[in-house]
């Protein structure tokens, strides 16, 4: 495989997406970078979030997970589906009325500034955290499969690829990643499709027989009944629906892009075609899955979790063509979540940090100083947990980014929950340490209950092994938290804040009516 050849096909399309974030950015201010000055195109929005929520891990890590899981992810899909209801109909219409530009500041207006600044923090490690391992997924994959052979270093591969980030980013924001998330979605799916259709004509099957063909070999396995599993199918979907509600709906990357639209009625209309759209594209990355292990096993292809897609599409003979689809559908699958985390990064940053919005002193030219040394920040910090991930890499990342997300957005939770559904108050000053305590019991109550995974990651002794996995039995009984985590984790935040909170509450925002 000619890997100068691909390199120049992928310089190629960063050309495309530096030539549409020239046309979109021009006359751009502060303003068309937060919030697209409120002139999106719902259609747009909703066909490019797609990309974002996707990203780089559903297109590697999910078919690359069928292999051990079969579809039994499908059911965290179902539940993401039921969670973006909650969204479009309970938080979109909390945030229009409020004419909100970051969504933490309904927690200044319901909880005070010391919540504000929390849930604000929250999103900022969340994100960094989340789109850094996205993006180190495919860092690794464009290095193993195509740089590596031309003698690129790793550090260098993620420099260059950070760079050319910051380049179709830093004037637009809002305005140019609305039109470039579009066109990257349409070639994700389009990688997708093609890659899908090729693999069933090459193994001579069609839509019935590829069915039969993957549950033969187990790999459609749907439901997990046991319920102290952590795939327990109900704990998944019910754990998906809140993942939704808070890595969406609470999320200030994805929440940016749709209070960019003009008005409600088309942000929710947004919501409910994109979450469609997603239910199907998941499950074609499922199929796609079982196709790229029916493929493997048919030709003596050993490597499985997130090395199978690649080392099929790359190093297994297919034709070129597959390996061009293949490489523009994994680019494109991965800028979109971290262009916008980037993007909504930096607005966080600056409107709820820093307060450069609220600073009447500051001039438009200052405040558009400010948000640029910001984003370049951002860049850096973004390489150095890119640098980071590498250390832990295990070869199946999304039980780790499911796990993180768990920790990290469980706060965020907690804290809107407790503003929407009570009437009362925080005191000052104690959100931040609330929500570091519920953080801290998290990782307590996971550590104990999911000792093998924490065993494994630490490398601890064997006697000490032993002691936990007893202390785990006789706490749990075998039951083993999976994507509950989340909840788990909001449930701790909300009754500490509940616990130590005030009988008056400061104003009626809460109401969402």
């Amino acid at each position: 495989m000619n890997s100068a050849i691909l390199l120049l096909i992928i310089f190629a399309y960063f050309s495309v997406l530096l030539g549409i974030a020239f046309y979109t950015s021009r006359g751009s201010d502060n303003e068309s970078f937060f919030i697209g000055n409120r002139s999106s195109k719902w259609w747009l929005v909703a066909f490019g979030m797609i990309g974002t929520s996707l990203s780089g891990m559903t297109f590697i890590s999910v078919p690359g997970n069928v292999g051990k899981a079969g579809f039994t992810y499908f059911m965290v899909v179902i539940g993401y589906w039921l969670g973006y209801f909650a969204v479009a109909y309970i938080l979109l219409p909390l945030y229009y009325r409020l004419q909100l530009t970051s969504i933490y500041t309904y927690l200044d207006k319901r909880l005070g500034t010391n919540a504000y600044k929390t849930g604000s923090l929250f999103f900022i490690l969340s994100r960094t955290l989340g789109a850094t391992i996205r993006l180190y997924l495919v860092i690794k994959v464009l290095q193993k499969f195509v740089l590596e052979d031309m003698g690129v270093p790793f550090e260098l591969t993620a420099i260059i690829i950070l760079g050319l980030i910051l380049l179709y980013t830093y004037r637009g924001g809002v305005k140019t990643i609305v039109w470039t998330d579009t066109l990257q979605t349409t070639f994700m799916l389009l990688a997708l499709i093609i890659c899908v259709v090729y693999i069933m004509q090459n193994l001579h099957l069609n839509a019935g027989t590829t069915w039969a063909a993957m549950t033969d070999k187990g790999y459609t396995h749907l439901l997990q009944t046991d319920y102290k599993s952590p795939g327990f199918f109900l704990k998944q979907i019910l754990g998906g629906a809140f993942i939704t509600i808070a890595m969406t709906g609470l999320d200030q990357e994805m929440m940016q892009k749709n209070i960019s639209v003009s008005n409600l009625k088309d942000a929710q209309k947004n919501m409910v075609v994109f979450c469609f759209v997603l239910l199907v594209a998941n499950f074609i990355f499922l199929l796609l899955g079982g196709l790229l292990y029916l493929y493997a096993g048919a030709n003596g292809i050993a490597t499985v979790g997130d090395d199978l897609f690649p080392a099929i599409a790359i190093n297994s003979g297919l034709p070129f063509f597959i390996t061009v689809c293949f490489l523009i559908g994994l680019i494109s699958a991965v800028f979109p979540s971290a262009d916008g985390a980037l993007t909504a990064l930096t607005s966080s940053f600056c409107i709820d940090i820093l307060g450069i919005r609220r600073n009447p002193n500051m001039t438009e030219a200052q405040q558009k100083k400010t948000r640029l040394i910001v984003h370049n920040a951002f860049a850096i910090v973004f390489l150095c947990c890119v640098f980071f991930f590498r250390t832990i890499d295990n070869g199946s990342l999304i039980d780790i980014l499911l796990k993180m997300a768990g920790f990290t957005y469980g706060p965020l939770l907690g804290l809107f929950a407790f503003g929407i559904l009570t009437n009362r108050n925080t005191r000052p000053r104690l959100p931040i340490w609330i929500c570091l305590a519920a953080l801290a019991a998290t990782f307590g109550v996971d550590f104990i209950n999911n000792t093998g995974w924490y065993i494994d990651k630490l490398h601890i002794g064997a006697d000490t092994a032993t002691s936990l996995n007893a202390l785990s039995e006789s706490i749990f009984h075998g039951y083993k938290i999976g994507v509950e985590l989340l909840i788990v984790n909001a449930l701790i935040t909300f009754s500490l804040l509940y616990l130590f909170a005030s009988a008056s509450h400061k104003t009626t925002t809460n109401q969402v009516s």
